[in-house]
Parts: structure tokens; C-alpha cells; sequence
């Protein structure tokens, strides 16, 4: 009946789900990322055992091993979720209720430098085993960059943070899966209530002078904790998880109670931290009070992406030696234009066949297969590297090996203000090479056009390939490009000068 014993991850089971069609394979592994945490599990194994799977095991990337259950168990389990939804789902909303009741923005925040010098560093997040990417960049630029000013940060995460010191400041509380895993985002609301008890034991112990969080997906810890402690609270906002679902995902089944939540945070935090002017606007118009929004873009450690790193194992490995190198570094999201980029690629080398510019694509993500298709569908893919996932603290040492790097974001795909602030762009300016970039929002901000980059209207393909051109032809223009951004990102856009900006804003932010 089946072939070969496999191996395979969590995320092949939902793909064979969605073809509609049983394994072909005699699976003996599946692998996850947090063996605690595995979302729908007994919808999972239902399907498993109706495929006629019978002897397999669950493995996290720590090792750790958890067999498969009875179908008896998973079956109770499921029904078990059913019957709790209903209370599951009214805990949390009247939970919510509540705080919003009870807490306040505090009167004053003054005396800051004098009186508050610690910090709970929240991150909630469940996103398990992130090794690169913005998000994992702009954790460990915050959290260093506070611990450099000589502030202490006691970090509370749902997993490890590549970067950060894995030291007595540093504590584990990984979620734990159980009643309500196989329900749409109930995983997320409980474990509020895990986190919490988790803390209130050991807050003693803690006691900051101030809250900070990453807001993620559902969670009220830090408005708890600030409510019951009355401890200043300084939510990090990066983005509606909601318009993120809608445009770049699917749609929430809770939306309503996460869109309950997501205000809470806003409207309780005494300091709501931003990284760009139309995330600002955006709250403005959900009605958050302007005095206390801090605009702060990403940064960067000018000292790990700098213009002495070397590339040249990164151009060894790939045979670019001798070449002039085009670089992209990211997770392939919808926003990235990485689809265009790719377009673009093909466009320059169908203006210029004979080139000896190559392309280095560093990273992967949920636009990869797009990419591939454009790049392999060409005549011109032997001249573009795709390097796959490449661990954060690997990354200068690739962007390293380029001459030129890529910023081609796109609008927002129902016309609303991009909102973002690239890691990669600050990332980019630390390395002193030259950087094409589309004029979207923050980046024709932070970026001038023929001084600190080559700007192109964003999304156009041949506008961009044009740019390449022209950037890789004349290496003067190259050099200027590349000093000036270097000694602008120095200035402005360190992630040391990032927190000195929070802990400015929050001396001043009174009612």
C-alpha cells in the first residue's frame, strides 16, 4: 500500500489536505517546530488515521519525541474543543471587558532617567524557530540597544530570540496546547492566562519600572500586568493583525474579539511605539491620542553590517568571483515586490544578454515558488543565485558579497499607505554599497534619490531594470551612493539611537 518510509513536517499534512488526496507514503516522522504548540493536532491525527497512517511520531527541533495518540483520545479531544469553544471564547471577551474598565494611560510619566532603569521586555508572539527576517533583527536591535544604554531588560519570550544573550535575564514560557488547540485562534487567547500565572509568580522578582511589549496576535499580558501592578505600559505596534489576515493571509474566525483586543492595547498603553508616519495616521483615525505615538523607524548595529565585513567566502562558494553582484535579502513576503524584482531580472538581461552582472537572492518565503517560476522559465537562470534560508548572524557576510542591494517593495494591495520600515533597507545602508530602491512611503523618506540611492516608482518592472543598468555601469555613482548612506544610517538610524528616541518620548509623554 505505501512506499518508502517518510519523513516529513506539519505543513506537508495540510497541503496533502487541500489536494484532496490520501499519502502515499508510510510517514514515520512529522516534524514541528514547538512539540507543545502543535495547532489542530487531533484534526491532524483524525486525518492521519483515516489515510490509514499507524505508526508515526511527532519530533521538534529540539529532539524532543511525542508519540501519536489513539484515535479514541483524539476523537474525545475534538469533541472536548467543540463543547469548551463557546466558554473558551466568552472567558477571553469578558476578560477583556474588564480591563478595559479598569485600566487608565497613567497621569504622568516623568522622571524616567531618574527613576525607571528596568524593563520587562515582552514577546509573545507564536512564531516558533524565526533564524532570520525583520522581526527577529528589530527584537535583538530593541533589546541590545536598551541594554547598551546601561538599562536592565528581564526578557520574557515565547521562544528563543536569535541574537539575544541567553543569560538569567532571559526566561522561556513556551505555550502549551491543549483544550482549544484544534479551534481558529483559541491558542492564542489561552495562552494569555498561562503567561500570566507564569508571571504573577515570579513578578516579585521582576518588577520593572515599565512594560514593554510587541503587541502579538491576541494577547492583553502586558494591559494585565500594568492594571494590577499600575506599571507604565509601552506597546510596540507593528501592523494590524487583522488588515494583515485580510490582505496578506485569510481572514481571522474571531476578528471581532481580536480587533476588541488590539484597541485595548492601544488605547491602554501609556507609549505606543510605531515605525512609520502612516501607521501613525492610522491609529489617529481609530482614535488614539496623537501625544502619545512615538514614530521611531527600524535601525540597525552599524558595527555587525558594516563596510569591513568580507564576502569573499560568499562569492567563493557561489563562483562570483569577478563578477558584479546584485543582491536581495528577505523572507519573500507579499510586500517585498520580490515577484517584480524577479520580472525585472529577466527584463535587465533581456536588454543585456552578455552582461556579467549576476543576481544573489538571499532568504526564502511564502513568494519563493512564484520567484523560481519567473527566474527558471527564462533563459537567464544560471545568472540568478537562490541561496534559500540563511541564519540572521550569516547575513552581512552575504550582503557582503554584493555591489548593489534591492529594496523593490510594493504598495499595499487594497491602496492603503505602506506601512512598513524594512529591516534590510537600514541593514543595507550599514554596508555602504549601493541600493536601488522603490519611492514608497518611509523609504523615499529615509533615502534620496542620487544621493543615498537610486529611487523607481514602485512596482514598475522595467523602471527597475533600467535602474539596475544604470547603477551597474557606472561604479562612481556606486561609491557616492553607498558613503553616503553609510554615514546617514550612522547619524540616524542605529538601533542605539532607536531607544534613546523611546526613552526621550516617554519622559515628555504626560496627559
Amino acid at each position: 500500500m505505501y512506499a518508502n518510509p517518510k519523513n516529513i513536517t506539519k505543513q506537508d499534512i495540510t497541503d496533502y489536505i487541500r489536494a484532496r488526496r490520501l499519502f502515499k507514503h508510510n510517514i514515520k516522522q512529522i516534524f514541528v517546530t514547538n512539540i507543545r504548540a502543535i495547532s489542530y493536532r487531533d484534526v491532524l491525527e483524525l486525518y492521519l488515521y483515516i489515510s490509514g497512517q499507524r505508526d508515526y511520531q511527532w519530533k521538534d527541533i529540539t529532539g524532543e519525541i511525542l508519540p501519536k495518540q489513539s484515535i479514541i483520545k483524539t476523537v474525545l479531544n475534538l469533541f472536548k474543543d467543540l463543547l469548551a469553544w463557546p466558554f473558551l471564547y466568552w472567558f477571553h471577551a469578558r476578560k477583556t471587558t474588564l480591563l478595559k474598565k479598569l485600566c487608565k494611560p497613567q497621569e504622568t510619566i516623568d522622571g524616567f532617567e531618574q527613576k525607571f532603569n528596568s524593563i520587562l521586555f515582552l514577546r509573545t508572539d507564536h512564531w516558533f524557530n524565526l533564524k532570520n527576517g525583520g522581526s527577529v533583527g528589530h527584537l535583538s536591535g530593541v533589546i541590545n540597544g536598551f541594554r547598551t544604554l546601561g538599562k536592565q531588560v528581564q526578557v520574557v519570550s515565547s521562544d528563543y530570540l536569535v541574537g539575544v544573550e541567553k543569560d538569567d535575564n532571559f526566561q522561556i514560557y513556551s505555550p502549551t496546547y491543549e483544550l482549544g488547540r484544534n479551534l481558529p485562534n483559541i491558542p492564542e487567547f489561552i495562552y494569555n492566562k498561562q503567561l500570566i500565572q507564569c508571571l504573577e509568580s515570579k513578578f516579585e522578582n521582576y518588577y520593572p519600572s515599565f512594560i514593554y511589549q510587541r503587541y502579538s496576535l491576541s494577547s492583553y499580558v502586558g494591559v494585565y500586568l500594568k492594571t494590577k501592578y499600575k506599571i507604565p505600559y509601552v506597546c510596540e505596534y507593528n501592523g494590524s493583525f487583522i488588515w494583515m489576515g485580510r490582505n496578506w493571509g485569510k481572514r481571522f474566525f474571531h476578528e471581532k474579539l481580536i480587533h476588541k483586543i488590539e484597541l485595548l492595547n492601544l488605547n491602554a498603553a501609556d507609549l505606543v511605539v510605531v515605525v512609520s508616519q502612516a501607521m501613525k495616521n492610522e491609529l489617529l483615525k481609530r482614535g488614539i491620542k496623537e501625544h502619545k505615538i512615538l514614530v521611531n523607524p527600524n535601525g540597525v548595529d552599524p558595527e555587525k553590517y558594516s563596510p569591513a565585513i568580507s564576502g569573499n567566502a560568499i562569492r567563493k562558494k557561489y563562483h562570483l568571483d569577478n563578477k558584479l553582484v546584485v543582491g536581495f535579502i528577505g523572507t519573500f513576503g507579499q510586500w517585498h515586490g520580490v515577484v517584480e524584482m524577479a520580472q525585472a531580472i529577466v527584463r535587465f538581461f533581456e536588454l543585456y544578454p552578455d552582461t556579467a552582472v549576476r543576481f544573489l537572492l538571499i532568504g526564502d518565503g511564502v513568494l519563493m515558488p512564484q520567484v523560481q517560476q519567473v527566474i527558471n522559465q527564462s533563459l537567464y537562470h544560471q545568472n540568478v543565485i537562490l541561496t534559500g534560508s540563511v541564519a540572521q548572524e550569516k547575513g552581512a557576510n552575504y550582503l557582503a558579497a554584493c555591489d548593489i542591494f534591492l529594496s523593490p517593495h510594493i504598495p499595499n494591495p487594497d491602496g492603503s499607505k505602506f506601512f512598513g520600515s524594512p529591516t534590510k533597507l537600514f541593514e543595507y545602508m550599514g554596508m555602504g554599497k549601493a541600493i536601488i530602491a522603490s519611492d514608497l512611503e518611509q523609504i523615499g523618506e529615509v533615502l534620496e534619490h542620487d544621493k543615498t540611492a537610486y529611487l523607481v516608482p514602485p512596482g514598475d518592472v522595467e523602471a527597475l531594470a533600467n535602474a539596475i543598468a544604470i547603477v551597474a555601469d557606472k561604479k562612481t555613482l556606486r561609491i557616492k551612493l553607498g558613503k553616503n548612506a553609510r554615514q546617514e544610517v550612522v547619524v540616524k538610524y542605529t538601533w542605539e539611537r532607536h531607544v534613546e528616541r523611546i526613552l526621550e518620548k516617554i519622559k515628555t509623554c504626560q496627559r
